[in-house]
């Protein structure tokens, strides 16, 4: 059975906003090996969007960007979405069924699966899919943004923390 994860970059008041501050080289290889090692990833609408940057080579990567992009166009994908007609390579798109279609894929894949995008991550707290929750932050204050946890959540325990370079820690929490 598969468990599924939100990680996010995070500010120090707890925004995400992926224009606003980037990982570094060593946590950017975390990153990668992370996605790598994915069963899976679910996107909603916007974070898919925005990935979707790495469907094409760009001039300008160096190769951790070029490593991230090969990691990221092997894994299968599930995208949740009622306005898009149709998404990219080994993608699948969810248009209903959300609770049918994630809880399936736990119960087929092993490993973990990731998720991308903070409402996304609040429907699948709020049916009770997520099973941990990885808070990178970041030594940045926003002010403003989008919240790490868009709605309530349900009472959490801290099982791990990890330096993940010079500036970056990471909080992992599952549910209590």
């Amino acid at each position: 059975m598969a468990k599924l994860v939100f990680g996010k970059n995070v500010s120090l008041d707890g925004y995400i906003d992926h224009q606003a501050f980037a990982p570094g080289p060593v946590l950017f290889r975390h990153f990668i090996e992370s996605v790598r090692g994915a069963a899976a990833i679910v996107y909603g609408r916007r974070m898919y969007e925005i990935m979707r940057y790495w469907d094409e080579d760009h001039p300008e990567w160096d190769a951790a960007a070029r490593d991230f992009a090969a990691a990221w166009r092997g894994r299968q994908k599930w995208v949740v979405s009622r306005s898009l007609k149709s998404v990219g390579p080994n993608a699948t798109l969810v248009g209903e069924g959300l609770e049918t279609v994630i809880g399936g894929l736990k119960d087929r894949l092993a490993g973990e699966i990731g998720i991308g995008g903070s409402e996304l991550a609040r429907s699948l707290t709020e049916l009770g899919l997520i099973d941990e929750y990885q808070l990178y932050f970041h030594p940045v204050v926003l002010g403003h943004g989008t919240p790490f946890f868009a709605a309530p959540r349900p009472r959490l325990r801290l099982v791990a923390s990890d330096r993940m370079d010079e500036d970056v820690i990471r909080l992992t929490y599952v549910p209590a």
